[in-house]
């Protein structure tokens, strides 16, 4: 999968779940833009504009994680937080991602390669 942020590229690994799948199969319909902000310090949050089923575990985030929260929102982690979540992806180089994803509100565009 690709992440894309300003003149950024990231590239990202897929979870083999079934949330996971649910969200390649919705950007195999084309790229999904979410526009997403600073929260908490440690991670970037946006709403996807629609569902996907949670597979929630008890986890420790870290940076470049990849997650759905609630089931409607994407977050990008650039540090760390424990709760329930479902991993999403996993970006493969998270060097200096707090910096890549730029400050306060950005659009990010998912995409697969």
């Amino acid at each position: 999968m690709k992440i894309t942020v300003g003149d950024e590229e990231l590239l990202a690994t897929l979870e083999d779940n079934s949330s996971a799948r649910e969200f390649k199969e919705l950007l195999a319909q084309g790229p999904v833009t979410i526009e997403m902000e600073d929260y908490g310090g440690f991670e970037k949050v946006g709403p996807l504009g629609t569902t996907l089923t949670r597979n929630d575990q008890q986890i420790t985030t870290e940076p470049g994680d990849v997650i759905l929260y609630q089931g409607n929102q994407i977050t990008i982690y650039y540090g760390t937080n424990t709760w329930n979540f479902t991993r999403l992806a996993k970006i493969d180089d998270p060097t200096d991602l707090q910096a890549k994803l730029g400050e306060g509100r950005v659009q990010v565009t998912f995409s697969l390669e």
